[in-house]
């Protein structure tokens, strides 16, 4: 098991819609991340900074493998086309990263 955490920002005048469809994700989405093996995600907001901070549990055998197949969904494809634009990516971020990812430094079960 691999724990992922990123951050990303969050346009302000997006922020009521940026919940709202999150509190009614496609089931298409929802059974995607499940099939890529993908658990206990979650994602938190973090006002007035306006900070997106997302973590999840890794329950895959090939990371990158389960990636590709999220990547080429075209429904996926389709929530990304509205969630994008909602997003403010950090400037410290590798060009090939959309969310920023963390290091974790503690963890306690």
């Amino acid at each position: 098991m691999r724990r992922m955490g990123l951050v990303i920002g969050l346009r302000s005048e997006v922020i009521p819609e940026y919940k709202r469809i999150h509190a009614e994700v496609w089931p298409e989405i929802l059974a995607l991340i499940s099939r890529c093996n993908i658990r206990n995600y979650t994602i938190f907001l973090r006002e007035p900074e306006n900070l997106l901070f997302a973590s999840w549990e890794y329950h895959g055998e090939d990371f990158e493998a389960d990636m590709t197949l999220m990547r080429a969904d075209p429904r996926m494809q389709d929530w990304w086309r509205i969630t994008d634009p909602m997003q403010v990516p950090l400037s410290s971020r590798k060009k090939t990263e959309w969310w920023a990812p963390m290091e974790e430094v503690f963890h306690h079960d």
